[in-house]
């Protein structure tokens, strides 16, 4: 459901009447070697909020960057309303800035040199206030926003130790406390609702819409229609028309909304392939058809003091697809990574796979090859250099980038993926310059061209429009239907499952500290 804040006709009209905060004339901005960004003519007003829409792949978050100084191009295009300084008046709120955090923390971090080997990096609280003096206004603000967003517990903590939802709440955070009500002032949202779980979404959308007044002006980039925000006054479509990304209509929010291209954006749905690329001879290991491919028995995960996991009892049998749901920071990324090889937690304890007590002989690589993953945590680890369809073939080899050499048959195969969720046209570009939408497709393809038999999906959706989620699930279910893999879904999206679903695990809270699990089979 969507709900739109009805601005006065004074507080609009004063918006109109006011000059623009930028504005933007004849933008060219290239990306890779086949692709230009063209704007024609674009202007934001103090009291304007602007929604950006448009599919994976039109150019949103370019457009942003362009607006934000961070392309080369910026100054030649954009002119900002005299006093308007953009490192300190223009707050962006991003997975390309939870990126830019995760990235910087991790190259300082210094734990391996200190006596107890932590380093908690940047707190969550320093990130918040930033540099700047603080007031007792200051911290009124703060307190208020940590309130609404349910941050208390998360303050004292290191931002490499949250959750990608977490995340996501400080740095809203971070851009809400940065406002100063003496001065133009713009806040750029790139899908702020993703990553979130449920009853943080009321919060967060309320506490947004409280500060979309008409003395502030915000952009928010979205790529679905249920995800615009309360507060929008006005929309831009953006859409690619051949080689060319570029808005297609801007104006008031009624207006757009009524449109044809706002319909034809919407309206568009997947054709999935009948027949996906799968090793027809990739039989399963008919040795242990009665083995369990995943079996916790009282497992707990705690770092220090923190509980984060509490007994939790799990039976994953050869049949299972499994969705796991929970709120942010339950310890659904942590309950995956005791199972897929790279948290020490799980050895030592009753953590069997695929019939074996983890840690009684086998590698971690051994573990690695029989799973497919796509998470958070993966999408941050890939940074520039890398062409797409290397990203796709280094998943034969389970590393961050190809460094081994790879065949004719391994190229084929992850091209054949590329085409099956339609973007093999993406294969000769840089990972780093396609859109984040189109990074998660590429990071499934990579999962799936060694036929792993357990295919871990942490949130596979984050950042895809309406048209490749549908592409998305489809596909998972004719892997589900056509192939010998089993897939683990994690989401915070409700009713976005693939069908094939038949177990579910929810996270609940344990009285004795972090959560547990409560298992439930479903019949199909």
């Amino acid at each position: 459901m969507i709900f739109h804040l009805v601005l006065s006709r004074r507080s609009v009209a004063t918006s109109i009447a006011m000059p623009p905060i930028l504005s933007i004339e004849n933008a060219q901005c290239r990306i890779g070697r086949h692709c230009v960004l063209k704007v024609q003519k674009f202007s934001i007003a103090t009291g304007q909020h602007w929604c950006v829409f448009g599919a994976n792949g039109t150019g949103k978050s370019l457009f942003a960057n362009l607006i934000s100084g961070k392309r080369v191009e910026s100054g030649s295009y954009v002119r900002y309303q005299h006093g308007f300084d953009v490192a300190r008046d223009l707050h962006i709120v991003s997975f390309e800035e939870q990126q830019r955090l995760w990235q910087r923390d991790n190259r300082l971090d210094v734990s391996d040199f200190s006596d107890d080997a932590q380093d908690q990096g940047t707190l969550v609280e320093s990130l918040i206030r930033g540099v700047r003096a603080q007031t007792e206004q200051d911290n009124d603000l703060l307190q208020t926003l940590v309130k609404t967003l349910a941050l208390e517990a998360l303050l004292g903590k290191g931002i490499r130790f949250l959750s990608s939802g977490q995340t996501r709440k400080v740095l809203i955070a971070r851009a809400l406390y940065a406002y100063r009500p003496d001065a133009s002032q713009l806040l750029i949202l790139d899908d702020p609702l993703e990553s979130i779980d449920r009853d943080s979404r009321q919060r967060l959308t309320r506490c947004i819409q409280e500060h979309l007044t008409d003395q502030f002006s915000s952009l928010q980039l979205c790529r679905r229609q249920q995800d615009i925000l309360p507060g929008v006054t006005h929309m831009a479509l953006m859409a690619r028309v051949e080689d060319e990304l570029t808005i297609v209509q801007q104006g008031e929010l009624a207006e757009v909304l009524a449109s044809d291209s706002f319909a034809d954006i919407v309206s568009r749905t997947p054709a999935v392939s009948k027949y996906l690329p799968l090793n027809r001879n990739n039989k399963k290991d008919t040795a242990d058809e009665e083995q369990p491919l995943i079996q916790l028995d009282n497992v707990s995960v705690k770092y220090g003091d923190l509980v984060v996991l509490h007994n939790i009892q799990w039976l994953m049998k050869q049949n299972h697809h499994v969705l796991i749901e929970g709120p942010n920071g339950c310890g659904k990324s942590t309950l995956l990574s005791l199972i897929d090889g790279e948290n020490h937690k799980g050895y030592g304890q009753n953590v069997f796979l695929f019939g074996r007590r983890k840690g009684s002989g086998e590698t971690v690589w051994q573990v690695k090859a029989k799973f497919g993953v796509v998470s958070n945590e993966l999408h941050n680890k890939y940074i520039k250099g890398w062409r797409v369809l290397d990203v796709v073939v280094s998943g034969f080899f389970d590393s961050v980038g190809l460094y081994d050499d790879s065949g004719s048959a391994e190229s084929e195969l992850a091209t054949q993926w590329l085409a099956a969720l339609g973007i093999e046209g993406l294969q000769t570009c840089y990972y780093d310059e396609i859109s984040f939408g189109q990074q998660r497709l590429v990071l499934l393809a990579r999962a799936m061209v060694k036929h792993p038999r357990i295919l871990i999906l942490d949130e596979p959706c984050v950042g895809l429009d309406d048209y490749h989620r549908q592409l998305i699930l489809q596909t998972l279910d004719l892997i589900a239907d056509q192939g010998h893999t089993q897939i683990i879904y994690v989401s915070h999206v409700t009713d976005e499952k693939p069908a094939c679903i038949n177990q579910t695990l929810t996270f609940i809270q344990s009285e004795s500290g972090g959560y547990t699990l409560e298992q439930l089979e479903i019949s199909l």
